[in-house]
């Protein structure tokens, strides 16, 4: 046996003298360098462009650019809200065993998110081709090309494009959610909507926020097309000021500078808030595991 084991140790002694060679990335090396040299050819393009620094510093906090953003973020706002309300109610809508209410939801998904949302602005926009006058026959009337100008186009163009995709962000959320939970509230005699209340939507939200917050954060971006329809946003009222100065990179690069800052600050609450609605599926996760272990 000491003869047989003699040579084994031997080699475990030589394995173990043996000296640990990281393994080498080489492509990981060349493409970290291929970026760098991108990065910094940009970086020397916009330092050597003929580009008026002072003036971007100069209009950055322009009254006109001021004016435009507190216009994108009460858009944003209203928008959102609006797809909200109209997400969950044609999400419940559509599963409903009701069948017209469920063409309804069909359709409203169907159409608004068929057609271009720069068509949808524009169709809003001239409604009054139409419609030229909106409310009661008889009893109260408008026209409608006063009641539906910049601001109230981009809000339903907006707001109603999104509640399509909210719709369907919703659904999954609730189908998301376990049928014995419904089927819980029901034995206790809860309503169809107090369940949905109660029981369905609370426990929906973890999934809902994630691309809600995604949402949230595109159309912060999008309301720059409303710009063709002639609403003052960032964009819009940039472009005002460069057809007059014909500073266009200048007055570009301050429209970016400030979609960035509100986008950044704006994800930085989803992660906070997707945390918080996470914190009660971590918690209920902990007991399995510590029984399992």
């Amino acid at each position: 046996m000491s003869e047989l084991a003699a040579p084994a140790e031997r080699g475990l002694a030589e394995i173990a003298g043996l000296r640990i060679v990281p393994r080498r990335f080489y492509g990981r090396w060349i493409a970290a360098a291929l970026i760098l040299l991108v990065l910094a050819w940009i970086v020397k393009a916009f330092a050597q462009g003929q580009i008026a620094w002072p003036v971007v510093a100069q209009f950055f906090t322009a009254p006109a650019i001021l004016a435009g953003l507190v216009n994108t973020i009460i858009m944003t706002a209203c928008a959102m809200t609006l797809g909200i309300v109209l997400g969950v109610v044609f999400a419940i809508m559509y599963m409903s065993p009701n069948p017209v209410l469920r063409g309804v939801a069909l359709f409203y998904i169907w159409f608004f998110r068929g057609t271009p949302l720069l068509l949808q602005l524009l169709l809003w926009f001239n409604l009054a081709l139409v419609f030229p006058t909106i409310g009661i026959p008889g009893l109260v009337e408008w026209r409608t090309i006063d009641v539906i100008g910049p601001f109230m186009a981009t809000l339903l163009g907006l707001g109603m494009n999104q509640g399509a995709y909210t719709a369907e962000v919703v659904r999954s959320g609730i189908l998301s959610v376990d049928v014995g939970q419904t089927e819980a509230a029901k034995a206790i005699g809860m309503t169809r909507l107090t369940t949905l209340r109660r029981i369905v939507l609370p426990q929906a939200m973890r999934v809902i926020i994630p691309p809600v917050g995604n949402e949230f954060i595109s159309m912060v971006k999008l309301t720059s097309i409303a710009s063709v329809i002639q609403f003052s946003e960032i964009l819009r009222n940039a472009q005002t000021i460069y057809y007059a100065n014909a500073r266009v990179i200048e007055l570009l690069i301050v429209a970016a500078g400030w979609y960035l800052l509100v986008v950044t600050l704006l994800q930085i609450g989803q992660f906070f808030l997707e945390r918080v609605f996470s914190k009660g599926r971590g918690e209920r996760r902990q007991p399995a595991q510590e029984a399992g272990a």
